[in-house]
């Protein structure tokens, strides 16, 4: 294996609610913002987002990228509120901030960097 680790995108798959409540209050001790991506494996869609998310968590990389199958772990679609895929929320201090419903990467992308600048001036 070539040392290509460290450039691999850090999109984190959540398999648990537990896994789900680690990760986000890992990042909100960090200040960190977190995307995250309700997927299903039968919605199209969401299976075409995959690889644009992969290539999101590649060009930000201060930002924390989770995905999470709502078949696999419908605690945490249910407790988000999640009812359509693909489903983007994005998370500060553990809490939904924005939220895209639907294949659109353009919005995706304006939501972070609207959030993200918004952190920034702060």
């Amino acid at each position: 294996m070539e040392g290509t680790e460290q450039n691999k995108p850090k999109v984190v798959v959540i398999d648990s609610l537990q896994s789900w409540e680690f990760h986000v209050t890992q990042a909100s001790n960090r200040n960190c913002l977190v995307v995250v991506h309700f997927t299903a494996s039968w919605c199209m869609p969401s299976v075409a987002m995959n690889p644009v998310f992969k290539e999101l968590a590649s060009s930000y990389p201060e930002v924390l990228f989770l995905t999470v199958d709502v078949d696999e772990v419908k605690e945490v679609a249910t407790k988000m509120d999640v009812k359509a895929m693909p489903t983007f929320l994005l998370l500060k201090d553990g809490a939904a901030v924005e939220k895209v419903v639907g294949a659109n990467p353009e919005e995706i992308r304006k939501m972070i960097d609207g959030v993200a600048e918004s952190i920034r001036v702060a």
